[in-house]
């Protein structure tokens, strides 16, 4: 095939591959081995860094005022036919079905200032999830966009502008990548970004939990499925943030769009209408004598278009709707409110522990991460240190996931959600385990197996357990 009638997937490898060769550093760092951090070394940056960097194909400098980088993550799923008395439109399919996604990531930064920088990142989303996504509160993977008709064109993922405010002298060691470019910030200070960014960049951080790279993947390992955060429906927003750090702990507050419907591309740009307040307070302390810790406390409310499940249900039983619709009420701004708490303990040199809890209020829909109203998940990571494989990781995380009486009486009457409704519902919670083994390859190429077992999938009893392995191939540029 001629280059220039490749498509544009197909050339976004060579792009970095040129590009970063283009630009190769005088003086590169060593990279250190992608193993869990001590958690309070994601605060050291501000970004979502949640470790050392890990080994990539080629070298980055430590010292050039621009940053060229990027990321394929290939993901290959399936499951064979489990136990399903009756499938609706938006159920997990019982038949065996496999599904491949793939998202490459181009990666850009210059440092105008020493507190000063401006990240710009395109990215490609493409293949799809089994079963389009539909059926699971916990989906299996991460890394797959909600509505396939989006296709793979490249998109812009994030523009930001971030500036550091220092507050004292002293100056602590950051780790420089993508989402942050100093390699030292003040031990006191105030952050500002403006722009496009995904609100788990820096909300819900944790080092075992948070990178369908190279760690778990399901929605509500990775994330707090309780946390209904800002976002389209390919996970970014257009807002800003502030961000106090001090050496112990910090606060940090978000104000960002909402999606003019659940699950939706287009972003509402009239803050009457629509927008979201987030909150987040961390502590770095220990439980353990000699061993990092951190907790995370947040807060968020969203103000949008979102329908009522109470509402919804008593139009059907009036006769007003052949079905309940959550999406059938006039034009009106309401507000989802939740809370959530974020734990991680290092145990050991090459173990940390991890618990989440989140919850929100179960009267509106579920509008922009996934159909749920309390998650509760607890797991631990671990490096390869102990059997001498300091580059390869391997994780273990239990999740449970539930809904509110209102969402779940919605779905049992027939109801659809953006992602749940198999046309009936005799509820369960939905129960998820998942463990993985990624192993370091060479350089910055890593592969994974990926194994979930999930209870009552869309929380429905009469269905399932079903069974999902996957494998990963990762490449680091």
């Amino acid at each position: 095939m001629a280059l220039g009638t490749m498509p544009p997937l197909r050339l976004l490898p060579l792009v970095f591959l040129v590009l970063c060769d283009l630009v190769r550093p005088a003086r590169a760092q060593t990279p250190a081995p992608p193993e869990p951090s001590p958690p309070a070394a994601s605060q050291s940056d501000g970004s979502a860094a949640e470790g050392a960097a890990p080994a990539t194909l080629l070298p980055h400098s430590e010292s050039s005022r621009w940053w060229l980088s990027g990321q394929i993550n290939i993901i290959f799923q399936w499951h064979p036919r489990f136990p399903a008395p009756y499938t609706g439109a938006n159920s997990l399919r019982p038949e065996a079905e496999h599904a491949t996604s793939r998202v490459l990531t181009l990666y850009t930064g210059l440092q105008l200032a020493r507190n000063t920088e401006i990240l710009f990142d395109v990215e490609s989303a493409g293949g799809r999830g089994i079963s389009q996504a539909f059926g699971l509160a916990g989906f299996t993977n991460l890394d797959v966009v909600r509505n396939p008709d989006l296709g793979d064109k490249p998109y812009l993922a994030r523009v930001m502008l971030r500036q550091l405010i220092p507050l004292s002298r002293e100056r602590i060691a950051a780790t420089r990548g993508p989402l942050g470019l100093v390699t030292s910030t003040p031990a006191r200070r105030l952050e500002l970004r403006f722009g496009k960014f995904g609100m788990v960049d820096f909300f819900d951080l944790n080092s075992v939990g948070n990178d369908s790279h190279l760690q778990f993947l399901n929605w509500t390992v990775d994330n707090n499925g309780g946390y209904d955060y800002a976002a389209d429906t390919r996970g970014y927003t257009w807002g800003a943030i502030v961000e106090y750090q001090d050496r112990r702990w910090g606060v940090r507050f978000a104000e960002a769009l909402m999606p003019k419907v659940a699950n939706g591309i287009d972003l509402e740009w009239n803050l009457r209408r629509a927008h979201a307040e987030n909150v987040e307070f961390e502590l770095r302390r220990s439980l353990l004598p000699h061993r990092d810790g951190v907790v995370r406390l947040l807060g968020y409310v969203n103000h949008a278009n979102m329908g009522s499940y109470r509402d919804a249900i008593n139009d059907f039983l009036a006769g007003r709707m052949p079905l309940p619709d959550i999406a059938a009420h006039p034009r009106r701004t309401t507000r989802k409110y939740g809370f959530g708490v974020n734990l991680e303990q290092a145990v050991n040199r090459w173990l940390t522990a991890y618990a989440r809890f989140g919850w929100n209020e179960g009267r509106h829909e579920s509008f922009a991460y996934t159909e749920v109203n309390q998650s509760v998940a607890v797991g631990a990571g671990a490096s390869g240190r102990i059997w001498r494989r300091k580059q390869d990781r391997a994780g273990a995380a239990l999740a449970s996931n539930a809904i509110s009486g209102d969402h779940r009486r919605y779905l049992a009457l027939g109801g659809r959600g953006f992602l749940l409704g198999d046309g009936r519902l005799n509820y369960r919670r939905e129960l998820i385990a998942e463990g993985y083994y990624t192993v370091h390859f060479w350089r910055g190429l890593f592969g994974s197996f990926v194994l979930q077992h999930i209870n009552n999938p869309g929380y429905n009893r009469d269905r399932g357990p079903v069974l999902v392995p996957a494998m990963r191939l990762h490449l680091e540029l």
